[in-house]
């Protein structure tokens, strides 16, 4: 009983302290960021441990970001040893690269050593490589070694994402045994889901899940439990790969493995998490022309930098579709109409070819877009935008004859909007596919040439279709 009222009452001791960090929306509360700001400003260590010593890291890296640049480095400072580094993994690329810039390598070294490998590393990556070794020299020799060795594989892989820290046991080992070595051994990960049966030279040979080897009697060996066909993953596989796997397979954790197939780390599904929100995060960036380094915390001239290129491609499709329109200069002269329903055509044009573009580029990140349905799906979309353009024809060419009392402006209409959201719907899933044969990446690239073929072929259609029709050249 007493144990029950110490657990509600840190419960709620646990729900207090959330209501009083954030507000209703979720965001820090303002009251309290004063509080912290002000204890960092009058350099109050005793106050600030006792408003963010007990936060969770995620609180505490939001707290971060709310504050004032100049005191985040020092709220670290001021807190010394209390303060938890996994806060770092929390904040803004640009926000951690500062405050690391700000601290001493000995304050970072000290703050990485307490973390898994795989939060140490990700700290440290985004580092100059003169900063990163300043750091590492601080370490002992065996960490040291880990985290040079995780910093060598490429950006973005498995390698990078792995936690090195693992359960590991020989294949003559009995199911007591594995039991005795995790209870006794006090050096084993904060949490882990199976344990790794290895050979000579740490050679992978399978997996035991824990639940099976918790319900198995102590004399059976490890071996008889181990699942040899376990997937595992390589250390240079592209992240995104390996998170392809995660949720085919409903994977909670799987070996990484080096070219020998020796066990060098594990993945395990909070690591995968945080590498599908980041490539999501890449591809909806991509699709808007916005880089997929951007945050939210850069300079504004890091950001003109990022975006400028992206314009600049825009402006080029769109001095494009304009030459096209001075091609009936003469023609928007003679019937003003022209003029003021010529914008109608392309803006349909472009939110069709949108609309196909965003579906094909989101099928090829996630695989469900190959070689093998890709002429199934170009026929599908193609017949969408003719059925689309159908409707629409009518519609628009309705409103158009109504609108200008012409009857003859609804077989030009229809015809331009038939046109348009065909060739929309079509360039929307063409062009992905052609990019990606090419090795560019969809996402990026895609908009721009999206959105001249719409705006050239809207144009040319409506003004060459009413030029020809009403004879007006």
């Amino acid at each position: 009983m007493v144990e029950q009222n110490a657990q509600a009452k840190e419960t709620d001791h646990a729900e207090m302290d959330g209501d009083v960090v954030r507000d209703a929306a979720g965001a820090i509360r303002p009251d309290f960021l004063e509080r912290v700001s002000d204890a960092v400003r009058h350099l109050d260590s005793a106050v600030l441990r006792d408003l963010v010593g007990a936060l969770h890291e995620a609180d505490t890296g939001d707290l971060i970001e709310a504050l004032d640049p100049e005191l985040r480095p020092q709220l670290i400072e001021l807190m010394g040893k209390d303060f938890d580094f996994s806060a770092l993994t929390e904040v803004d690329d640009t926000v951690r690269e500062e405050i690391l810039e700000e601290l001493e390598p000995e304050t970072v070294a000290e703050g990485v050593r307490e973390l898994d490998s795989d939060d140490a590393v990700y700290i440290l990556e985004d580092l100059d490589r003169q900063d990163q070794v300043e750091i590492l020299q601080q370490l002992p020799p065996t960490e040291r070694v880990v985290l040079e060795r995780s910093l060598l594989y490429p950006e973005e892989s498995a390698g990078r994402r792995m936690q090195t820290e693992f359960i590991a046991v020989p294949p003559e080992w009995n199911v007591g045994q594995a039991i005795d070595y995790m209870r006794e051994t006090a050096d084993l990960p904060e949490r882990f889901y199976e344990l790794y049966v290895i050979g000579p030279a740490g050679k992978f040979l399978g997996a035991v899940a824990l639940d099976r080897l918790l319900r198995t009697k102590r004399p059976v060996p490890v071996i008889d439990l181990m699942d040899e066909d376990r997937r595992r993953v390589r250390a240079t596989e592209d992240q995104e790969e390996v998170a392809r796997q995660f949720e085919r397979y409903n994977l909670v954790a799987a070996p990484v493995v080096d070219e020998d197939d020796r066990l060098v780390g594990v993945l395990t599904f909070d690591d995968i998490v945080d590498v599908i929100e980041q490539e999501a995060e890449e591809d909806i960036k991509a699709l808007g022309g916005v880089s997929a380094y951007e945050e939210l915390s850069d300079s504004v001239w890091d950001i003109v930098k990022s975006r400028f290129p992206w314009l600049l491609a825009n402006l080029g499709c769109a001095l494009v579709a304009a030459w096209v329109i001075g091609q009936f200069s003469s023609s928007i002269e003679k019937m003003v109409a022209l003029a003021v329903l010529m914008p109608i055509v392309a803006s349909m044009g472009g939110n069709a070819g949108t609309q196909t573009m965003t579906v094909a580029v989101r099928a090829l990140a996630t695989r469900e877009l190959s070689n093998a349905n890709a002429l199934r799906v170009a026929r599908r979309e193609l017949m969408v935008g003719i059925m689309n353009g159908i409707g629409f024809a009518i519609i628009m060419g309705s409103v158009a004859a109504v609108w200008f009392g012409l009857a003859d402006l609804l077989p030009v209409m229809g015809l331009a909007m038939l046109t348009v959201l065909a060739a929309a719907a079509l360039g929307g899933i063409v062009i992905p596919l052609v990019l990606t044969k090419l090795g560019i990446d969809p996402a990026v690239s895609s908009g721009p040439f999206v959105t001249t073929i719409t705006d050239v072929v809207g144009f040319f259609s409506f003004l060459g279709i009413a030029t020809l029709w009403f004879g007006l050249r």
